[in-house]
């Protein structure tokens, strides 16, 4: 068998090149169909493009749409830490536990100190806290 090393190294990038590619065009469609602001007909066309001519509809949409992939990107991220939020907040009762009064307050961290879950430092910060 006579594989020289240069065709074992040519044979690896181009596959690796190939894995790439794909990820890059997953990524275009992955754009294309998060953006809300192009329409069907917008998408469709987009779709044909890639599929038929998919180097070159990949190079024209990086051109055309390539900046705003990632401020697109960020604005989902970011709307997702949002809603990440306030499902923490909703699901640790911090609203609920800005409602009650000082005495409650008070009361359940007497329980958690005699629980054991709080160290006496630690009570007495979330004490001062409270009463301040």
């Amino acid at each position: 068998m006579n594989y020289p090393l240069l065709d074992i190294f040519l044979t690896t990038m181009w596959f690796f090149l190939f894995v790439l590619w794909i990820m890059l065009l997953f990524r275009v469609f992955g754009d294309l169909f998060h953006d809300d602001t192009v329409g069907g007909w917008g998408k469709a066309g987009w779709s044909v493009f890639l599929i038929f001519l998919p180097f070159l509809g990949v190079f024209v949409y990086l051109i055309a749409r390539g900046k705003g992939m990632g401020e697109r990107q960020l604005a989902r991220a970011q709307e997702s830490e949002q809603h990440f939020r306030a499902y923490v907040r909703d699901a640790a009762g911090t609203e609920a536990t800005a409602k009650t009064s000082p005495a409650e307050e008070l009361s359940r961290l007497a329980d958690l100190r005699q629980k054991g879950d709080l160290t006496q430092e630690e009570y007495e910060r979330a004490k001062a806290r409270v009463l301040a």
